[in-house]
């Protein structure tokens, strides 16, 4: 486990970005039932941690994919986040919705992003990475190159990882969850019980609470 992981995990917990609620469980828009939930764009709202993110995720970028010429980010909660990431290393920005715009100029795709080019795709969380990977094939659908994808944050789910490897996508995170629930345990945000029933969680998020 790296340092930036425990680091910005500890900064996660300050800002009480990480809910636990196993009498409540949160509905994700998977359908899933999760007793966790990770807010990381809770972030934007504390200006010296926002710095961190945007500062982290730019190194990444920048150590990873230096050929990189444009990014991109996953609406909406990575517009912000991407739209940070390209203003530090001077690089064009653009971002995908989930769907076209059903007026105007339907847009998928809302920049100038030409074919051809070379792009960093921007995230803030990864649960299942469909919503992320659809944002992949857009990219790729438009005649872009996507060269990989970094992200605040991710389960580690292995449908995720299965999903990533399938599309041919490396996948780059600031943090994860094995990061977070350690540090968690170890500063008491979380009680020793509540390690044991988010690790059943995780095995199987799918069926966890039907």
């Amino acid at each position: 486990m790296s340092t930036v992981e425990k680091i910005f995990a500890h900064k996660l917990l300050d800002v009480k970005a990480i809910k636990l609620q196993p009498e409540q469980p949160f509905t994700w828009a998977s359908g899933w039932k999760s007793p966790f939930y990770c807010d990381n764009r809770k972030t934007l709202a504390f200006p010296a941690l926002r710095t961190f993110v945007k500062l982290e995720l730019a190194r990444l970028v920048a150590e990873k994919y230096p050929e990189a010429e444009a990014v991109a980010g996953v609406a909406t909660g990575a517009i912000a986040q991407g739209a940070l990431v390209a203003d530090t290393l001077a690089l064009p920005f653009a971002y995908v919705r989930s769907k076209a715009k059903d007026h105007g100029m339907t847009n998928l795709i809302e920049g100038d992003l030409q074919p051809g080019m070379k792009v960093v795709v921007i995230e803030d969380l990864i649960s299942t990475g469909g919503s992320s990977l659809k944002a992949v094939e857009a990219l790729r659908a438009h005649g872009c190159e996507v060269i990989g994808m970094i992200a605040a944050y991710t389960y580690g789910f292995p449908v995720a990882e299965k999903a990533f490897a399938e599309a041919g996508v490396t996948l780059t995170t600031l943090t994860n969850y094995e990061a977070v629930v350690e540090v968690a345990r170890e500063t008491g945000y979380i009680r020793p019980e509540h390690v044991e029933l988010l690790h059943q969680w995780r095995q199987n998020p799918a069926e966890w609470g039907k």
